[in-house]
């Protein structure tokens, strides 16, 4: 499938008019130096750049860095945000299908899903949860970046290519994110701290961000300890319209005969369900980080750090929806339906649909509606993550040292989810759909008001949803200096890890009375979008009066024994790699072995079902080599090899999911191999200026064991039918993948505080195999999760002794995002601008005005084809100012 998308700038155009810049203002930068030679202490954004390449050119693998510093001048809310400016790198606002909520949360290299990028926290592993249902139950392996506010970088290095001594479980490359140490801060005592507001334009609200460090160390550098503390608010407010049904009109939607009496009609594409919908939310992420630095002497020294992170999200989502499926079947009840008044067909879409707006003589409309409503309330929803580590250093002699780590991580995701529904009287009303151009329009006469249909108006939802990953670990690592010029190093190194995921799922029952209208809730409202042509206006609840009612009516005393599901996976692995320092050449080759033993539990245990327990061991042998030339003073080459893995995210393990109104749902496969990778890279890096580089890199990952979706019919009970009814189920399945790609990247300084930077990232990925029942071997439709075929980011910046300023572009182009409904769902291409203004009051006080998503971007998604939408949503946009001080 093609995915056709229009950037406001082409990657192409924009990459030469750099370089033409670029080239003309250093050749007058280089005229200015000649002229005026002087030394210039650099600081700020400059300095950050500067330490970026030194690192990056220094490293033997291929490595991207962000400083700390480089955050500091660029609206970073979360470490996600400063990572997207990375060549290579691609982030989502979202844990997976349910559109974005205007915060970067996950975090992908080089066009691969999420889970297959590995993120630690100084070299550890690190568990954190989602507060959304449907990432919950999906059970991902990828971290929320949510939960780590910029804040905590110190520096945050990406590897591209892998090595022996790196964790496994990036089969993409990995991700370690660093945080200051108290002994590295020069003064005995510091502190830093920020005052924030932020306003979000479409919730109207003003909310307060905070942070603040303090670090103290004594006077012979033998000890230290940092405190750091976060609580971060935001007022979030999403518009939107989904269409939450995409089908094929056959005879059995029919209950008018309508499509007997037009058989063009059979066969072709209707959104039977399109909402108006608007989510809000009041979250808060609030935490902090301690760590202590104990040197015993110069050859022992213990690091003891503790963090814990917690994001409260509880939020409302109402969804007005136009279904017109309930008349022309008459609410499945087997009776005459409604036959539509007026259609129009393009290509293989029904592009427009009118019902009548009174109900058709002779006809009983009891049991229809044209319009439901769902207003769902998750009051206490959060997602945390926590750790604490001891790291332990020993230098034996001076040929031998070790280090070694021990510890325990946990993430917590909780929901209660508690839909109230509402089915309106029979009103008509009409849908016109124009692909991705702008959203539906939708028209029901009378939907601002709140109207029951006679029978069963009352409908809804309820569950309880928990999971909890927690992982202990204990890691070491030796490093044998042997004196040869060559052969200069060994290391070698043994971890060992436990990890389990449990997920447990209470099904909510609502009470009889609840499903009167007399105890509907009474907190009548209106539903106001920024959208054009959706039911703006229309009637719906409040939260806290759903909530209320809930409180009254629905109890959770009842276990989904199928939906709950453990896995449990110990590791072992051990590696031995040796480094060498040639003339001009230096690198590492080595080997890491590594053993997963999986147990698998699909459902508890209850009096009648007994969970299905699968369990396998898998031993795997992950070779790898880096080599960096120095082809001359500035110009730099390297070349790298390896084999990786990664393990299947846990729901495709073991997560069963089912929509009764659809009939359709999803199951977890606990025979799933582990993604395993060959990858290759090499590139050329030319340092050719001081704060300046150019480089560019070609890669490829064939992937035998990459993880996609097949399709199969189970029978299960249907709650809304109150009878067994068949489901198109997807499951995970193993096949084989291949992406492949370039990387350019440039930087500029030109002098007198003007920089820009700039990079292009092509992938191309596709799966190469057709697992059984997937959209490879049924469609033809070969994409990958997450691969937008062309990236890129434009940035400049200016800074002097006072004032700073940069602002930068980012475009990702379409991809697909996952399955959702039993069907593939893609994010049309994308572009945000951000930008930063900074003024430095002292040395030690600068007052900030930033911004993000200044162009109000629209998220798109559509189904197999741009004429098919599956959501438009805007979160507007985010202004913050506030004042930072350091001492």
């Amino acid at each position: 499938m093609k995915h056709n998308s229009k950037p406001g700038l082409t990657p192409i155009a924009s990459a030469v008019a750099l370089l033409v810049l670029g080239a003309s203002m250093s050749a007058q930068a280089q005229q200015a130096d000649q002229s005026t030679p002087q030394e210039v202490v650099v600081t700020g954004i400059r300095a950050s750049l500067q330490q970026s390449i030194n690192q990056k050119r220094n490293a033997e693998s291929l490595v991207e860095v962000i400083t700390a510093e480089d955050v500091g001048k660029m609206p970073d809310k979360n470490v996600a945000d400063s990572l997207q400016r990375i060549p290579g790198v691609n982030v989502a606002t979202a844990g997976g299908t349910e559109g974005g909520f205007g915060e970067n949360d996950r975090v992908s290299l080089r066009g691969t899903p999420s889970a297959l990028t590995l993120t630690t926290f100084n070299g550890h592993t690190v568990s954190s949860g989602d507060w959304y249902a449907a990432n919950i139950s999906g059970g991902g392996r990828s971290v929320s970046y949510s939960l780590f506010p910029s804040e905590l970088i110190g520096r945050v290095t990406v590897h591209k290519s892998s090595q022996a001594d790196l964790i496994e479980g990036g089969a993409a490359g990995s991700v370690d994110i660093e945080s200051r140490k108290p002994l590295d801060f020069k003064q005995q005592l510091s502190a830093m701290g920020s005052v924030e507001g932020v306003r979000s334009s479409l919730s109207g609200k003003n909310n307060a961000q905070l942070s603040g460090l303090v670090n103290w160390k004594n006077d012979d550098n033998s000890m230290g300890i940092m405190v750091q503390a976060f609580d971060q608010k935001r007022s979030l407010l999403r518009d939107g319209q989904e269409f939450l049904w995409w089908d094929k009109m056959v005879p059995g939607y029919d209950g008018s005969g309508w499509v007997q009496a037009h058989p063009e009609v059979l066969g072709k594409n209707i959104s039977l369900l399109t909402g108006t919908a608007q989510f809000s939310q009041e979250r808060e992420t609030k935490g902090g980080m301690m760590d202590l630095q104990y040197k015993i002497n110069p050859d022992l020294m213990f690091d003891l750090s503790g963090f814990y992170s917690k994001l409260e999200a509880s939020n409302v989502n109402r969804n007005m929806m136009f279904a017109p499926y309930s008349a022309m079947t008459n609410g499945w009840s087997g009776k005459n339906g409604v036959a539509p008044s007026a259609w129009t067909i393009v290509g293989n879409t029904i592009t427009s649909l009118t019902l009548p707006n009174t109900c058709p003589s002779g006809l009983d409309c009891s049991s229809m509606s044209t319009t439901v409503q769902d207003i769902a309330v998750r009051p206490g929803s959060y997602s945390d993550s926590r750790f604490v580590n001891l790291d332990v250093s020993y230098k034996a002699n001076k040929d031998l040292s070790f280090t070694g780590k021990v510890g325990q991580t946990k993430g917590t995701g909780y929901t209660r989810d508690i839909g109230y529904e509402v089915w309106n009287a029979y009103s008509g009303g009409s849908i016109s759909v124009y692909g991705l151009s702008q959203p539906a329009q939708i028209i029901v006469p009378g939907s601002n008001q709140l109207t029951f249909r006679p029978n069963n108006p009352i409908g809804g939802w309820a569950s309880d949803v928990t999971a909890t990953d927690k992982e202990s670990y204990g890691q070491f690592d030796g490093l044998f200096k042997t004196g040869n010029d060559v052969l200069h190093s060994i290391k070698f190194g043994a971890r060992f890890a436990s990890h389990e995921r449990n997920l447990t799922n209470l099904a909510g029952t609502v009470a009889a009375a609840g499903t009167l209208t007399s105890s509907a809730p009474n907190g009548v409202t209106t539903l106001n979008s920024s959208l054009p042509n959706v039911l703006n206006g229309t009637w719906t609840l409040t939260g806290d009066s759903v909530t209320a009612w809930a409180n009254q009516y629905v109890t959770f005393n009842t276990h989904a024994y199928q939906s709950e599901f453990r896995v449990k996976e110990d590791v072992q692995a051990a590696y031995a790699m040796a480094n060498f320092n040639a003339e001009r050449v230096s690198g590492n080759f080595g080997v890491r072995v590594v053993s997963t033993k999986e147990h698998v539990e699909n459902g508890s245990q209850n009096a009648v079902w007994a969970p299905i327990v699968t369990e396998n061991t898998y031993t795997d042998f992950l070779p790898s080599a880096n080599f960096r030339v120095d082809i001359s003073d500035k110009v730099v080459g390297r070349f790298a090899v390896s084999r990786t893995m990664a393990r299947p995210d846990f729901g495709q393990l073991a997560a069963l999911s089912l929509l009764d109104t659809q009939m359709t749902g999803s199951g977890g496969n606990p025979n799933l191999k582990p993604i395993r990778s060959n990858n290759f890279d090499a590139g050329i890096e030319w340092y050719f200026a001081p704060k300046s580089m150019l480089s560019l890199g070609v890669f490829n990952m064939s992937m035998d064991s990459y993880v996609t979706y097949g399709s199969y019919v189970q029978s299960f009970y249907n709650y809304a039918q109150k009878a067994n009814t068949d489901y198109k189920m997807s499951a995970a399945l193993n096949t084989t993948a291949e992406v492949k790609g370039l990387e350019l990247a440039y930087t500029q300084d030109f002098g007198n505080g003007f920089g820009v930077t700039a990079n292009y990232t092509y992938a191309d990925g596709k799966e190469t195999g057709k697992a059984p029942g997937s959209a490879c071997a049924t469609t033809g439709d070969c994409s990958m999760v997450g691969t937008s075929k062309n990236s890129y980011n434009l940035g400049a910046y200016f800074e002097n002794s006072k004032f700073n300023a940069r602002i930068q572009y980012n475009y990702r182009s379409a991809f697909l995002n996952g399955l959702d409904r039993n069907s593939a769902i893609y994010q049309d291409a994308i572009g945000t601008i951000s930008a930063s203004l900074g003024y430095n009051l002292t040395d030690n006080i600068s007052l900030t005005l930033e911004g993000k998503d200044l162009n109000n971007p629209m998220l798109k998604s559509y189904a197999t084809t741009p004429d098919q939408p599956r959501a438009f949503y805007k979160n507007g946009r985010q202004i913050y100012f506030g004042i930072r001080a350091k001492i």
